[in-house]
């Protein structure tokens, strides 16, 4: 399985970034999409997730500044990420579960929100 990240990286404090990640290597597809981040020295925390009926689970930091969104066709998924705070920077991990319920991650991309 290839899962590709792209679209982090600088932005200013209440600006906006859109994520994408695709993945590969499946003739299924996957059931679950989504978005995990990561700061030095924590865990992963989820920030968003979608399953292939379009059901979405968010982090409650979130507070409705993200959207995530997915082709379930081409195996892609956004994240639509407004509103950004400092506290928001991390190392963004796109996440795919495949219908025998393996996981499989991205390499991440960086996003910083700094003035």
């Amino acid at each position: 399985v290839h899962v590709v990240e792209s679209g982090g990286g600088l932005v200013q404090p209440g600006g906006s970034l859109n994520l994408s990640c695709a993945a590969s290597g499946k003739p299924n597809g996957f059931y679950l999409m989504g978005w995990y981040r990561q700061t030095p020295g924590d865990q992963r925390t989820m920030v968003a997730t979608m399953t292939a009926q379009g059901v979405t689970k968010y982090g409650e930091f979130i507070e409705g500044r993200f959207t995530i969104s997915r082709d379930t066709a081409e195996n892609t998924v956004n994240l639509q990420m407004n509103s950004l705070k400092p506290e928001d920077t991390a190392v963004y991990f796109c996440w795919v579960v495949d219908w025998n319920e393996d996981p499989h991650w991205g390499q991440g991309t960086q996003v910083t929100v700094s003035s």
